[in-house]
């Protein structure tokens, strides 16, 4: 005999499992949360520091089962992610977001805070953790690096149009800045060291800081910020990124900086495969 379920028992039954899943979902976002905090720090990690990085995208596709130890790249194959690179983080015992990002911090720092990573994905069952970091193919049509550069001055002049909070620093709108053909040149010769030599700093292999940098390039400056981005593929994107990380913000929003370059590199050769600079200048 075929047993009769009613409305009301069938409605209670999908808001229990709702409610059940809504409760892990929040762990691994705010797993997702933590890390991306993580990363708009500086820290000390592997006898290095960091750099503040932006914030992870959460990406569906890097939802792998947390038990699943087979191919990683042709996982996410079949999940259709264009894929350049990729590294899981496999964690055994965690009970809540929390102890994950302590053993995070404790043995897997190096892999979080690598600028080249774009993309995350965080999967649980119970104690078992599977956090897996990307980076996508190259998809933005880019123009030469001083169309871009000027795509991303308009951006940042959209964003210092109406006041804006960054992290816990609150910034009036502020007045449009100018391109400065100087800067530019200056943000493009860091762009495509960083690019062709490899690394991701503020300070070149020579030792040379921003404010160096655009004096060499004969900018004479009150003041002098920058901020740097690696793995994005589009202005939007970068831009993007920089206002969801408090100090890139906080450069993007300062009142007391007039003009800026900007410039983008790519080098297939290179860990992140594209970088970016904006040099922000004050005459």
């Amino acid at each position: 005999m075929r047993v009769p379920v009613t409305f009301t028992r069938l409605a209670a039954f999908t808001c229990a499992w709702l409610v059940a899943c809504s409760a892990v979902a929040s762990e691994e976002s705010q797993l997702v949360e933590s890390i991306n905090t993580y990363r708009s720090q500086p820290h000390k990690c592997a006898g290095q520091v960091s750099q503040e990085l932006p914030p992870l995208t959460a990406d569906a596709r890097l939802i792998l089962p947390s038990g699943n130890f087979g191919d990683l790249q042709q996982a996410l194959a079949s999940n259709a992610y264009p894929l350049v690179n990729v590294q899981a983080i496999s964690l055994s015992g965690p009970r809540d977001a929390q102890a994950a990002m302590q053993a995070v911090q404790e043995s897997f720092c190096k892999v979080v805070l690598d600028p080249q990573f774009v993309d995350i994905g965080v999967s649980r069952n119970q104690r078992e953790w599977r956090i897996v970091l990307a980076r996508p193919l190259l998809t933005g049509r880019l123009g030469d690096w001083q169309t871009e550069g000027q795509k991303v001055l308009a951006l940042i002049n959209t964003a210092r149009a109406q006041p804006r909070q960054c992290g816990t620093q609150a910034f009036a709108a502020a007045a449009p800045l100018t391109w400065d053909a100087t800067l530019a040149i200056a943000a493009e010769s860091h762009t495509r060291d960083m690019a062709n030599t490899n690394y991701f700093d503020h300070m070149n292999r020579d030792g040379k800081t921003p404010g160096d940098r655009a004096e060499l390039a004969g900018y004479s400056a009150q003041w002098i910020g920058e901020t740097i981005a690696a793995g994005q593929d589009t202005p939007n994107k970068v831009v993007d990124g920089w206002l969801a990380s408090p100090g890139h913000c906080a450069n993007v929003m300062n009142p007391q900086f007039q003009a800026l370059g900007a410039a983008y590199a790519v080098d297939p050769k290179s860990d992140a495969g594209i970088y970016w600079t904006a040099l922000f200048g004050t005459p």
